[in-house]
């Protein structure tokens, strides 16, 4: 594996202004990590994964209630996910390209954080209209998903613990999918039904693409209660050009467990490692 660490400096340079703005309140500044696996012929296109690793969520000036917020330590495991599924790829030495990208940033209050209210710029170019601070995951992944298609991707999939919706509506029992591709969405499917790693695929209906546009930026942070998982991905989604197959794995309610069960440990459950794996390993044979 190839592993590349950009910290603020670079990304300043470059024009991650979504992930800056997210990590501005911390002591600790944002990071953004590259993972590269060469395991395919050369100019083959990569297979992107793409992870949500918030160290820790607050929810910044947005603050979120006292009770259970030691739990927001779990707020990484889209980006952990991302780094078992490469370092599963390199052990099974995968005849396929992979890249993992991680946006890695904590989300602090402070005198120096961002604030609902602001328009952030970001990597392509476009604003995102902040309304709430805790829903910052999509914000770090807008710049992440930006920079993935540079990489000309066969696909991209991105696993985040992005609502609290996606709990509610589907508990810890599976995580939503939610795709631009029916193909890809099939593939991630029977990988799913094989790994025991469930996934459940919810709609993303220009209705909903339409809840998150701004009337002073190009996308508002949030959309409110109603469809909020999907309306989630619709921001993400907002960022990817329509010929590149994508797709969001919302891992909130999988992330990690409350008690011990035959098929996960309780805390962290690693959730996606094996079904990305799996998705690689067929992904490898066509």
């Amino acid at each position: 594996l190839r592993c590349e660490i950009w910290d603020e400096r670079r990304l300043r340079r470059d024009g991650f202004g979504a992930i800056l703005a997210v990590g501005a309140g911390s002591a600790n500044p944002p990071r953004f990590i590259r993972l590269d696996h060469r395991g395919g012929r050369r100019g083959d296109p990569p297979a992107v994964i793409v992870g949500k690793a918030i160290t820790f969520d607050t929810g910044g000036l947005s603050l979120k209630p006292g009770d259970r917020m030691d739990e927001m330590k779990f707020d990484k495991c889209g980006g952990i996910a991302a780094l078992g599924v490469m370092d599963a790829v390199a052990a099974l030495r995968l005849p396929i390209n992979v890249t993992a990208l991680i946006a890695s940033a904590e989300n602090m209050p402070s005198a120096t954080a961002y604030r609902p209210g602001d328009l952030i710029p970001t990597l392509s170019g476009r604003h995102i209209e902040v309304l709430n601070t805790d829903a910052e995951g999509r914000i770090v992944l807008a710049d992440a998903v930006t920079y993935a298609q540079r990489l000309a991707p066969r696909a991209i999939v991105d696993l985040a613990t992005l609502t609290g919706a996606c709990l509610i509506s589907l508990a810890h029992e599976a995580a939503a999918l939610l795709a631009n591709n029916d193909r890809l969405a099939d593939q991630l499917l029977a990988s799913a039904e094989k790994t025991g790693q469930r996934l459940w695929r919810l709609p993303i209906w220009p209705e909903f693409q339409e809840m998150v546009k701004s009337d002073i930026a190009y996308v508002k942070n949030i959309a409110g209660r109603e469809g909020a998982t999907i309306t989630g991905a619709c921001f993400i989604g907002a960022f990817i050009k329509e010929n590149i197959p994508w797709a969001h794995l919302d891992i909130a309610g999988m992330a990690w467990s409350s008690k011990e069960e035959p098929h996960r440990p309780k805390g962290a459950t690693a959730f996606g490692v094996r079904l990305l794996t799996d998705w690689l390993q067929t992904l490898a044979k066509t």
